[in-house]
């Protein structure tokens, strides 16, 4: 057998092993959960807590924690977080919704915290529909808020697409999963193998409320140029908040962020008559001649 020819195939047994390997093993590689007892207490500074469990069809026990407002409130911000810890950790966030009068919901995807059951992107998108049916009893959609984090972000932007909330807010969102695996493996046929593409471009075609986008110019993790795609999705629905310097885990050190984020909840959206700007004057590169 010919020397290329044996390397060759070496080289194709060894991408068929590894492809395996990271379709069976990508759970692992993309969530990392903190698991909690089911008799541990979540304990907050100044924040008023109830906890709720929510059993699923399939005989899953979904966890969630909800932070209430201390006045009457505005409505609810239906919270999905990232990929690590659990709501635990997440739950020092709320305070940023709860300061401007909006109650918060966070939960704990299946695997991480007291949540239980298989974990897939089917189960996931179902337990929060559920979720957020169970929400829409309370109060109606005009008064939900979706915001959805990093890995949060998809399944955020598949809510409103197929719900009709006040708004969506993403933070540090990606054009997809699969997108963002690629550029660490762009040799392996991702499309095929990703248990969770989370296309997150597609479903944002469907939105129909406000969208507000927020990104750290220096993310190092989902760059700030798939925020700029995104946005260009629906345009007119979607604003782009940049924070300048900020990475991937540190926006609530940024004051810009906060700023950004007072403007978007206590905004009071106003017909506006563009017939009154300058929005269709033509800007000329061309000098008219002056005539003789």
């Amino acid at each position: 057998m010919a020397n290329w020819l044996y390397v060759l195939i070496l080289v194709m047994i060894a991408y068929c092993v590894i492809s395996i390997a990271l379709y069976y093993l990508q759970d692992y590689m993309l969530f990392k959960p903190e698991k909690l007892s089911e008799d541990f207490q979540f304990h907050y500074d100044n924040q008023n807590t109830k906890e709720y469990f929510l059993e699923t069809r399939d005989g899953a026990t979904i966890n969630g924690l909800l932070f209430k407002s201390k006045d009457q409130p505005k409505g609810m911000v239906l919270y999905l977080k990232g990929n690590s810890k659990s709501i635990k950790g997440w739950g020092k966030f709320a305070v940023d919704f709860t300061r401007h009068g909006y109650s918060v919901f966070m939960v704990d995807y299946r695997g991480f915290g007291k949540s239980t059951g298989r974990r897939s992107q089917k189960a996931i998108k179902r337990d929060l529909q559920v979720i957020y049916n169970k929400i829409k009893e309370k109060m109606s959609e005009e008064h939900i808020i979706l915001y959805g984090r990093s890995l949060g972000s998809g399944f955020a932007t598949k809510l409103a697409s197929m719900n009709n909330p006040k708004m969506l807010i993403l933070d540090a969102p990606y054009y997809s999963l699969t997108k963002v695996t690629g550029r660490y493996m762009p040799f392996m046929p991702l499309s095929l193998l990703m248990k969770y593409p989370l296309p997150t471009y597609k479903w944002l075609k469907y939105v129909q409320c406000p969208i507000h986008i927020i990104h750290g110019t220096q993310d190092k993790l989902i760059p700030f140029k798939s925020s700029i795609k995104l946005s260009k999705i629906k345009p007119k629905l979607t604003k782009l908040h940049t924070v300048i310097g900020g990475g991937h885990k540190n926006l609530n050190n940024f004051e810009s962020y906060h700023k950004m984020l007072d403007e978007i909840l206590t905004q009071d959206p106003k017909d506006f008559d563009f017939s009154t700007t300058s929005i269709n004057v033509i800007h000329s590169a061309k000098k008219n001649k002056a005539k003789a």
